[in-house]
This record gives C-alpha cells, sequence and structure tokens, in this order.
C-alpha cells in the first residue's frame, strides 16, 4: 500500500501555523509528502525545507489573490498539490496546515486503509474533530463546528478541492462516498495567540472579501463565542512544545455560554438519539 500526505501552506511563520507539527504528525504512515509553498511574505520555505525526512516534496506556488469568491484560492492550491502525488499512490492523505494526528490513532489510520484499499466504492475516508479554541484546554461542542471531514481519498483526476477546501468532490460535482473511521483530527486553527489571530483572520477576510480590509493593530475577542467545553484528552506529542509556548490566558464561563435554544432542542436529540438533525454534509457515508 502506498501512500502520498499532501497539503499547502503560505506564511506560516507571520501566521503562526503549525505546519510543521501538521506534517510530522502524519508524515510515518506516508511513503511521500507534497507540500505546495506559497510565495510568502517569512520564511515559510525554509521551514518546510527543514523538515528532516527524504519523504518531503516541496512545490513551490503563487497564489492567485483575486480569487475571493468563498476562498476559492485554498481549494485551487490543494488541487495542486493533490495533482503532484505519485499516479501509483492508493491513497491520498490531506491535512491543512492547522490539523494534527495524534500517534494514537496512526494504527486505526492505517488499518483503516488496508481494509477498504481494493474496495472501489469506498472513495474516501472520515475523521471526526476536535476544534479548540481560545486555548489548548477547550473545544467547541455547539452546532457552528463541523463534526467530520473527508481527509483521506482516491487519488485521481476526477476528485478536486471543494470550495474553501474544506473537504473533496469528484467531477461533475459529486459527493464522495466514504467510510466513518475511529480516528480524530486535531484542528488548531483557533488557538494563537490574541494578535496573532486577529491577523490571521483579517487575512482570511481578505479571501472572501473583493476589498481590501484595513488591518489595525487588535487583539482578538476569544469570549465571542456560543458554546465550549473541556477537552479531558491527551494533545498529540508533536503539539508538546508548542502546547508548553503557551502564554496567554483564557477562560470560559460555561454559566454564560450564549446557545440559542432552537440548537439547545437540536443538541438534546443528538446526546439521547445520536441523531444530528440538519447537519450539512459535504459526502456520502456508506
Amino acid at each position: 500500500m502506498k501512500v502520498s500526505g499532501f497539503s499547502f501552506i503560505r506564511n506560516a511563520i507571520k501566521y503562526d501555523y503549525p505546519i510543521v507539527e501538521a506534517i510530522t504528525s502524519i508524515l510515518p504512515i506516508c511513503d511521500e509528502f507534497i507540500v505546495a509553498v506559497g510565495e510568502s511574505e517569512d520564511e515559510t520555505m525554509q521551514l518546510i525545507a527543514s523538515i528532516d525526512s527524504p519523504k518531503i516534496k516541496i512545490l513551490p506556488t503563487i497564489w492567485d489573490d483575486t480569487l475571493r469568491d468563498s476562498g476559492r484560492v485554498l481549494a485551487v492550491e490543494t488541487d495542486k498539490a493533490l495533482q503532484a502525488v505519485a499516479k501509483d499512490s492508493d491513497w491520498a492523505f490531506y491535512i491543512q496546515g492547522d490539523e494534527v494526528v495524534h500517534e494514537q490513532d496512526l494504527p486505526a489510520i492505517q488499518e483503516a486503509m488496508r481494509l477498504w484499499k481494493d474496495n472501489a466504492s469506498v472513495e474516501g475516508l472520515l475523521f471526526k474533530y476536535h476544534h479548540f479554541y481560545g486555548s489548548y484546554k477547550y473545544i467547541g461542542d455547539s452546532r457552528r463546528w463541523y463534526r467530520r471531514e473527508v481527509r483521506i481519498i482516491r487519488p485521481n483526476q476526477d476528485v478536486f478541492s471543494y470550495r474553501d477546501a474544506q473537504g473533496f468532490r469528484k467531477k461533475p460535482n459529486d459527493k464522495l462516498r466514504v467510510k466513518l473511521i475511529d480516528a480524530y483530527m486535531y484542528h488548531y486553527g483557533w488557538v494563537k495567540p490574541p494578535r496573532k489571530q486577529y491577523e490571521k483572520r483579517m487575512e482570511f477576510n481578505r479571501l472572501w472579501s473583493p476589498e481590501d480590509l484595513s488591518m489595525d493593530a487588535h487583539d482578538f475577542n476569544y469570549q465571542d463565542i456560543d458554546s465550549l467545553k473541556i477537552f479531558e484528552g491527551t494533545h498529540p506529542a508533536v503539539m508538546q512544545e508548542r502546547y508548553k509556548r503557551y502564554n496567554w490566558s483564557f477562560e470560559f464561563d460555561a454559566s454564560k455560554a450564549k446557545v440559542k435554544l432552537k440548537d439547545k432542542i437540536l443538541h438534546a436529540i443528538y446526546k439521547n438519539t445520536g441523531i444530528w438533525l440538519f447537519e450539512y454534509r459535504n459526502y456520502k457515508r456508506i
């Protein structure tokens, strides 16, 4: 079984992306790893080149910042990396610059890839998610967060990154048929120092808006959130050094959670029945 990892990144240092941790978290089960490195304002290229592995293959790219239709440029950059994976790979393992896999889940991921490798009806593998917010202590538990997404696919010319690179589809615009696996993606996109988070959000706003937004020096307001819960697990080993550098304070008062009544009812139904009503799914679970 041959597995290609792939990702894209730009301005990793400027916006404090854990891209090295993301790549190295799945590198042990990949035969190669393609990184589309966009022209940056910092030393992102040198950062990726510093990863000590012959598996790493760097693809220099230039982002088309005119593609501001709902973050379309992110999908374009994802596709550049996907198109560069080895043609004889059985699976392509996608990970974004703020996602990390826990080492405890690697055996289950490998087993799932082996199990479904020769079953052409399975077009992808679906991961569960932990969305960290504000600090490494809290995860989102409201309906604003997506519960699952496809991160392992069969690399072929029909598969493409969808919308803002959250997931994948196949031509012309069909959802992938996928199997849910017993593994989590740890999403750290909302865990940065408040100033870095503000700067990153302003940069992302530019990818969705045709106007060049001004960016004053502000800190991100982490208190503007509906509901969180305490994370009771452990963080991936590759995140330990970053976790030790945690140097800002954030506490969430659960008694002040701002969840709409409709969402409270839907969440109660889920807790009692396991049914998540009205969930957006960019895939077909089989």
